[in-house]
């Protein structure tokens, strides 16, 4: 993929936005459990970062999915996992599908106003029955006049508290699960959400997580996100924009850890001199930083597949899978260097240990993607490979 001075220019703006308004607060939104997300928003919409790759018709800048990607690794100086992964549920996992499938009143009435950063929004398609199995979710919707009444829950809903509206995946009829399945766009104030329960989380300290339920939610049929049905295959498609997201997001983060466990190591002494002259500690950060790059190359490769219009859902599974892994990875080589230290629940090798699970398990769990990837690669039981 071809870096312009346009990508650069950009990438300074978010780099220059994380480390003036996001980095010096990392402590105490970790320490409250949630982040200030209306107000973080605001702010990055009066730089223009919240529709980059969204229409101008609704405020976005009209450009290709590389700028956003270019954003997503920006986002990545951030000193923890929790706010490049709230925001991107704003950018890039909530509001994809809306912006490219939904009627130009829906958009105006939601999408318009997320890019102007005076709504937060989610996406609501985990249940406690289906996570990554997407085809199970139970939540329904059933047609009441000009109106559906969606019945059910969601769970693990990222910024699931302060969100204003939610784009949910129901079940709109009783047909087969990958054709019976809608988005709708759900008001979180609507009467019958419930949203209490805020989740007490092993990492993503500082990103708000809720239980969500539905009792006779009513909702006009109109904030159906495109065509009733089409759901599940909006979803897939969705979660294109999300993945890619998810690994250009991890990437600046660990050559940032990689850097501070140099210079870590270099001061720490071990048996009379530095940590880090040790071969096996310089070779094996050698090999980290590989790592890291071979990441980075299939996450670049992803996106200009994606913007040419050519299939990315191989690259873009490779480039998920490949930084949940390498991140843990990469966080538990890390973390070892640094001792005692390391194990410290406030220092940035224990934050990152912690945030970079998730990676593995939202947005499609390392088995999914290994499934996408052997079922491209036609190797599933019963199928030839060619």
């Amino acid at each position: 993929m071809l870096v312009t001075h346009e990508h650069q220019t950009l990438y300074g703006t978010v780099k220059k936005f994380v480390e003036d308004e996001l980095n010096p607060h990392i402590a105490e939104w970790e320490r409250d459990g949630i982040w200030p997300a209306h107000e973080v928003l605001k702010k990055m919409a009066g730089l223009g970062l919240l529709g980059i790759n969204k229409p101008e018709a609704f405020g976005g800048l009209g450009l290709d999915f590389s700028y956003e990607m270019i954003f997503a690794q920006a986002l990545g100086n951030c000193k923890n996992g929790s706010l490049p992964m709230g925001i991107g549920v704003v950018t890039d996992m909530a509001t994809p599908a809306l912006s490219r499938f939904g009627s130009d009143a829906l958009r105006e009435e939601f999408l318009a106003p997320v890019i102007a950063g005076e709504q937060c929004c989610s996406i609501a398609v985990s249940e406690a029955g289906a996570g990554s199995d997407v085809a199970s979710v139970k939540t329904t919707a059933r047609k009441d006049g000009d109106d559906y009444l969606i019945n059910g829950s969601k769970m693990w809903i990222t910024n699931g508290t302060q969100s204003d509206w939610a784009c949910t995946l129901v079940n709109t009829s009783d047909g087969k699960p990958h054709q019976n399945k809608s988005l709708v766009i759900v008001p979180l104030d609507a009467p019958g959400v419930t949203r209490n329960t805020r989740l007490d989380k092993l990492g993503m300290r500082a990103s708000d997580t809720a239980m969500i339920y539905f009792d006779d939610v009513r909702v006009p049929q109109r904030y159906r996100v495109g065509q009733e049905g089409m759901g599940f295959m909006y979803q897939m498609l969705q979660f294109q924009e999300e993945r890619i997201f998810a690994a250009a997001s991890g990437i600046d983060g660990l050559f940032n850890l990689i850097d501070a466990t140099i210079a870590y190591a270099g001061q720490r002494k071990a048996f009379g001199h530095a940590v880090l002259d040790n071969q096996y500690v310089h070779f094996r950060l050698a090999e980290l930083r590989t790592e890291v790059e071979c990441v980075k190359a299939i996450t670049y490769q992803a996106t200009e597949d994606y913007v040419a219009g050519r299939d990315a859902t191989m690259l873009a599974s490779m480039a998920k899978l490949k930084i949940g892994r390498v991140a843990r990875e990469v966080t538990d080589a890390c973390l070892q260097f640094w001792g005692g230290q390391g194990y410290m629940w406030d220092t940035e090798v224990a934050r990152a240990f912690r945030d970079c699970r998730l990676v593995s398990i939202g947005g499609g769990a390392d088995e999914i993607m290994l499934g996408i990837i052997c079922k491209l690669m036609n190797i599933l039981p019963g199928k030839k490979s060619h």
